[in-house]
């Protein structure tokens, strides 16, 4: 039986934690795991985000054959559309009859004199709704085009005075909105929170499958020892990866620019990898076996995710939600995360972040070192 009033061994925390990078060595499913998520993972997540409209299929039935029309129609580019096919009526209806084009834009006759009149005349846009994240980005990008081309026009041939305000747009942090760089970014700090719980929380399970949690029961060592052991060898394997990750896929494959300091990520990533890993342990001894494991990571993994912040921002999220999600370190996480890549922050914005990192962190440890000791208490 394991003796709780034995000292703390630094030498049993190290050498518990050699044992467990051996076995993660002996276990091929996690190594690919982790080569698959700090790799291509990142990759795929940076350069194939739906939202992204890319060669998308457009067509123009010009009814009018002005120069506004043809000014609308050479605004249609690469990479985000393909050039435009200059259809009949009848061919662009069998052209989205076959899938053959996700929009058709209509350009009724006297469109230019209607224009220029004043009169506010009206194009039409078809789209294939079917091809749904097309569909909805690409209505929003063809509409501004066209009001562009349109005000463009209009200003030539009307000259009005000089307007009252000149509006400067200046994109802060990524100038040209390529959404790799911010997908990228957020795929390799989710995927730090989520190695981090499965394979602190699939150790312990290992342990209790083999049996080998006997052979622990029967040496002078003590729970906070082997809690200690499973986080520091598991997180530093995560920490390795994501660093080299951040290295050579964000940087090096796919060539997105860190604004701050690499060394205050991995900083900010070692104190959330402590109470990430702490959460593994606690959700592994609530299950019985890695599928109770795998069930509990959905319900774990997902709102944590979905509500942290990474992908949808917590100002739209309801007031209640983003109170209670002040209580995961995924929020803190993701915010600390986000200053110092995009915007280049120093520990001097940060320092709210590292605190409640730390203080979580704590809470967790505690309450998962609380259910460790009364799990192997039961089966000792």
């Amino acid at each position: 039986m394991i003796r709780s009033a034995l000292p703390i061994s630094l030498a049993h925390i190290y050498r518990l934690g050699i044992k467990e990078l051996w076995s993660l060595v002996r276990d091929p499913a996690m190594l690919v795991l982790i080569a698959y998520t700090f790799s291509l993972s990142i990759y795929v997540a940076a350069t194939a985000t739906p939202e992204s409209l890319h060669n998308a299929a457009v067509a123009i039935v010009d009814l009018d054959s002005s120069q506004l029309s043809a000014r609308i129609a050479a605004s249609f580019y690469p990479p985000r559309f393909r050039t435009p096919a200059l259809l009949t009526t009848d061919q662009a209806d069998t052209g989205l009859d076959n899938g053959d084009y996700t929009f058709v834009l209509a350009i009724p006759p006297g469109y230019q004199r209607d224009t220029l009149a004043g009169r506010a005349p009206a194009v039409q846009l078809s789209i294939d709704a079917a091809r749904m994240s097309q569909a909805f980005t690409g209505n929003g990008y063809i509409q501004r085009i066209v009001a562009d081309e349109v005000g463009d026009f209009m200003r030539r041939h009307q000259q009005p005075g000089p307007p009252p305000v000149d509006l400067a747009l200046r994109m802060r942090f990524n100038p040209n909105l390529e959404p790799a760089w911010f997908g990228a970014l957020t795929e390799l700090i989710n995927n730090v929170t989520m190695l981090s719980i499965i394979l602190t929380g699939a150790a312990l399970i290992r342990e209790r499958e083999h049996g080998t949690i006997d052979h622990l029961l029967a040496m002078p060592v003590i729970p906070i020892e082997i809690m200690l052991a499973k986080i520091w060898s598991m997180g530093l394997v995560v920490e390795l990866a994501a660093m080299a990750a951040l290295v050579f896929i964000v940087q090096g494959a796919l060539q997105v620019p860190v604004r701050g300091s690499v060394l205050l990520f991995a900083l900010v990533t070692l104190l959330h990898l402590f109470a990430a890993s702490s959460m593994g342990i606690f959700l592994a001894t609530l299950a019985r076996s890695m599928p109770q494991f795998g069930m509990l990571l959905v319900l774990v993994l997902l709102p944590l995710q979905m509500l942290s912040g990474a992908t949808t921002p917590r100002e739209s999220m309801p007031v209640p939600v983003q109170y209670l999600m002040l209580l995961a370190p995924t929020t803190h996480f993701v915010a600390a995360g986000q200053a110092i890549l995009f915007r280049g922050a120093g520990i001097d914005i940060l320092w709210p972040q590292l605190g409640a990192l730390a203080a979580i962190g704590a809470l967790l440890f505690i309450a998962s070192l609380h259910r460790f000791r009364s799990s192997i208490t039961r089966m000792a």
